[in-house]
């Protein structure tokens, strides 16, 4: 398959380099072994450091998307991409050429429309974060839902439900895991969240955030219609918070 793996970006120029270094790395690994192709995209979504700069000089494809949304940042990113298998991770997340074979070659047989994967911490987290992991993790193999970290699905399937909602400002992950299992049952394929080689992950909004923050956040997204909020979903979007 020739596959896109999209990386959207804003103000990411403290975690985008290890996270490229990491992704160059396993794509090479995939290329060397003849089977797959694939292309290296970074949207960057208005960013005011040197994320656009540091994406270049790691040789990804940069695209510029001027709002600053999540999810018109990766449809703009697939709109850029020329693969039949897109890929989107996230910037402070890396992936290892494991995980990347294993979902491109369920994707290859037909019978996987898409899905995500289980999920690491970057660090050692306290015990009480390392359950919410877990239990994420639980939730996300049980109800066929991809982590926004980590998604991958057919070109055709993403094109066919209309890409990421960008309707809402967190959660779209969700909506579109929604659409693209639709796309599966009625094509006879399966959503699937492998576990061979979790995506590592991020933990810094832990350090950002006080756990009561962080939890008055997660009840929010709950609210119907809270997503459909920038202002409610200001965890994602808060550059306040973006420590130096």
């Amino acid at each position: 398959m020739h596959y896109s793996l999209i990386i959207p970006a804003w103000n990411e120029a403290s975690y985008l380099e290890h996270t490229l270094i990491s992704v160059v790395a396993a794509m090479q690994q995939i290329k060397d072994q003849g089977v797959h192709s694939g292309e290296l995209i970074v949207v960057d979504n208005n960013s005011t450091d040197a994320t656009a700069a540091i994406a270049s000089d790691c040789g990804a494809k940069v695209v510029f998307e001027p709002v600053n949304q999540i999810a018109r940042a990766r449809n703009r990113g697939a709109e850029a991409a020329e693969g039949n298998a897109l890929i989107f991770l996230d910037a402070d997340t890396t992936c290892s050429e494991r995980l990347l074979s294993h979902v491109l070659a369920a994707l290859e047989s037909g019978q996987v429309v898409g899905g995500g994967s289980v999920i690491a911490p970057d660090k050692p987290v306290a015990a009480a974060a390392m359950r919410g992991i877990r239990l994420w993790n639980w939730i996300a193999r049980t109800g066929r839902l991809a982590a926004g970290c980590f998604v991958y699905c057919r070109r055709d399937a993403f094109d066919a439900v209309g890409g990421f909602s960008d309707r809402v400002y967190a959660g779209e992950e969700i909506f579109l895991s929604r659409q693209l299992k639709k796309w599966g049952r009625e094509h006879r394929m399966r959503f699937e969240i492998v576990d061979v080689a979790p995506v590592v992950t991020s933990v810094r909004k832990l350090d950002w955030y006080s756990p009561m923050q962080l939890a008055r956040q997660a009840v929010l997204i709950l609210i119907p219609g809270a997503v459909f909020s920038k202002r409610l979903c200001k965890t994602w979007y808060d550059t306040d918070a973006r420590r130096k």
